[in-house]
């Protein structure tokens, strides 16, 4: 109590904000390590790679030391795990990043109308030497591209699916059948893929004989790397349908055949959809089996029954292994048929993403 008859309250301190960082913390001390990191580089010799590392270092360092004199010791155990993790995130996304870069700087100088539209054959003009040329294009490996993988896909699905919809629905867990085919998809998931062409190459040399190069011998090497991961990835999306849908539809007296058409099937299809989609997109880029299997060459051949034909990551590599006269000139065009590769990579990943959404069931109202 005061002279003038006033209480004054002592001030207390506010127990939400006390003891806690500054809600920029985090972004001011990787500035900071930045810095150190970098004088440190200067002194060194500047790498990326380097300052990227002392970085980290100096970040986690000084965060937890900060939330260690500041908040407290779990806190700061806490900041220094987040840290960890989100350091561990970027050096995993670093390569991924560095791989697109170098593929889209590299590629994207060769792209255009004339490379995508034209085929073996084709006259070009070298910007360097201002020669007339005879390029090969990239269509004929697009449309190999697409036809081969088509067939993979038209070979693998139905009977990866249907594999899966036996062991779930069907098979009991411990009858032997399932036991065997279970053992036959783990030993099919780690073939390598050059034995799938070989496996091609082989059964269709004794089926039309020694030329045996053709779409479809390729198609059948990738859909021996397809059937598994489709195996899988369905059953594990019919798995996760709930086993009381199924009841509820036996209750009403629907078969078993009806059920599994009617009700799993449809509930799963988003998952299902998306899974063959990303099994797509795995064997897609593939180069052993369909360079066993169906050769390569600069001519057109939309034809998977008879000849050689050329797809992009065969391309790709033989742009590098075997170049032209322009050796140049055959690198980029190498570069050129994996950006396609990787451009076409990234729309099957946004149609499986697609799909997820619009078939997802939905949960509201």
């Amino acid at each position: 109590m005061s002279g003038s008859g006033t209480l004054k309250i002592p001030a207390t301190r506010n127990r939400l904000t006390t003891g806690q960082l500054p809600r920029f913390a985090s972004l001011y001390t990787l500035g900071v390590a930045f810095v150190l990191a970098a004088a440190v580089m200067g002194l060194i010799g500047f790498n990326a790679f380097g300052l990227a590392a002392f970085t980290s270092v100096f970040y986690l360092i000084l965060i937890s030391a900060l939330s260690t004199a500041i908040e407290n010791r779990r806190k700061a155990m806490d900041r220094f795990v987040r840290g960890l993790v989100t350091v561990a995130f970027l050096l995993a996304l670093a390569p991924l990043v560095s791989t697109l870069w170098t593929v889209f700087s590299k590629g994207i100088g060769i792209i255009s109308p004339a490379f995508v539209f034209t085929s073996g054959g084709s006259p070009t003009i070298n910007p360097n030497t201002l020669e007339i040329v005879s390029s090969p294009g990239a269509l004929q490996a697009i449309v190999g591209t697409l036809e081969i993988t088509g067939l993979a896909t038209l070979f693998s699905v139905p009977i990866g699916l249907l594999t899966a919809i036996y062991l779930v629905e069907y098979a009991a867990p411990t009858f032997w059948l399932r036991r065997v085919v279970n053992f036959l998809v783990d030993v099919m998931t780690g073939i390598p893929s050059i034995v799938a062409g070989l496996f091609a190459f082989s059964l269709f040399s004794l089926l039309v004989g020694p030329k045996a190069f053709s779409g479809l011998s390729a198609a059948v090497a990738l859909s021996v790397l397809m059937i598994p991961t489709v195996v899988r990835s369905s059953e594990e999306m019919l798995r996760l349908v709930p086993a009381d849908l199924r009841e509820a539809s036996y209750a009403l007296g629907v078969t078993k055949y009806v059920t599994i058409m009617r009700i799993v099937v449809p509930t799963a299809i988003a998952g299902l959809a998306t899974g063959v989609t990303l099994a797509i997109a795995r064997v897609i880029g593939e180069t052993a089996p369909i360079f066993m299997a169906a050769s390569f060459t600069d001519a057109f051949n939309g034809n998977p029954l008879n000849g050689p034909m050329q797809t992009l990551p065969v391309m790709a590599y033989t742009g590098y292994k075997f170049p032209g006269q322009d050796i140049a000139l055959s690198n980029d065009q190498a570069w050129g048929a994996a950006l396609l590769l990787v451009a076409l990579v990234i729309v099957l990943n946004l149609i499986a993403r697609i799909i997820a959404m619009i078939f997802a069931p939905k949960t509201g109202r």
